[in-house]
């Protein structure tokens, strides 16, 4: 079986390493309505960054142009130093891929048929694929521990197991840079932590990764890097442990909360409860 061309981790540290993805002076309407304003950031590879903000504060927006899906927005999106728009769409699939939050498909594919859909950039159009595409296939599905599942309908699979089946889908697109929509919606919570491990072990072998949650704690315990939108711009970026303060999550989800950390440093968010919700009858 093939493996996968996992890109190495550069050194974060070297001044000259071109970034996975940079955002500069990123604006974007629908109409009269502004819903980005002056995004920017820099994400190296090999980083795990969080995208936090309430629902309406631009994250599926920003992604779609990342993307190259919207192509109105002033501002620059450069990926490995080039400007997306210079880029073909086939050009683009080699470089960057999305993972849905949920995806229903029309037919009942098998796993293995899912994930083969990722290689298609690889090929001919319309060419059936051919015996390496299924081989990368096949590898991407045993490197996320669904090898077992390859000719499961993915009807029939798990929310958890779905949501696995289409990163290695991603993966077997052969892009360095992965943008997943909030991969762990609709997942009950075991399955939420055992997707986000795997997404961590992705980033540690050199995969960047962004990826937007509604929660906090995925931030403070998977991400390398956050950047939370308020108000169509960015509120802050940076560490999460360092710039996620309970004001700033009770500003973007207006709800009182509180940060706490346990024995090893690593904080949490717990929301302020009235007490008296706690009094007796």
């Amino acid at each position: 079986m093939v493996n996968l061309k996992v890109p190495q981790e550069a050194p974060r540290e070297s001044p000259d390493l071109k970034p996975a993805l940079e955002v500069r002076d990123l604006s974007f309407s629908y109409g009269n309505n502004p819903v980005l304003k002056d995004i920017g950031f820099t994400m190296r590879s090999g980083v795990l960054l969080g995208l936090l903000g309430p629902n309406g504060a631009g994250k599926s927006t920003l992604f779609r142009c990342i993307l190259g899906l919207e192509k109105t927005h002033s501002g620059t999106v450069l990926l490995d130093g080039q400007n997306i728009k210079t880029l073909t769409p086939a050009a683009l699939a080699k470089r960057i891929a999305y993972v849905p939050q949920i995806h229903f498909p029309s037919f009942n594919y098998s796993a293995l048929d899912m994930v083969l859909m990722g290689t298609a950039a690889q090929g001919k159009e319309w060419a059936i694929p051919n015996t390496r595409q299924r081989e990368v296939a096949s590898a991407a599905l045993e490197q996320l521990g669904m090898g077992k599942f390859r000719d499961r309908g993915f009807r029939q699979l798990s929310g958890g197991e779905q949501q696995l089946v289409l990163i290695a889908r991603a993966l077997a697109q052969d892009a360095r840079l992965l943008v997943m929509d909030e991969p762990t919606a609709n997942l009950d919570y075991g399955n939420q932590i055992r997707v986000l491990l795997q997404v961590k072990e992705l980033s540690r072998q050199g995969y960047s990764i962004i990826l937007s949650t509604h929660n906090p704690d995925h931030a403070f315990l998977f991400a390398d890097q956050v950047l939370a939108l308020h108000n169509n711009s960015i509120a802050v970026s940076g560490a999460p442990g360092e710039v996620l303060t309970g004001e700033l999550i009770t500003r973007l989800y207006g709800v009182p909360v509180t940060i706490r950390r346990d024995s090893r440093g690593i904080p949490s968010c717990l929301p302020v409860m009235p007490g008296s919700l706690f009094n007796s009858v």
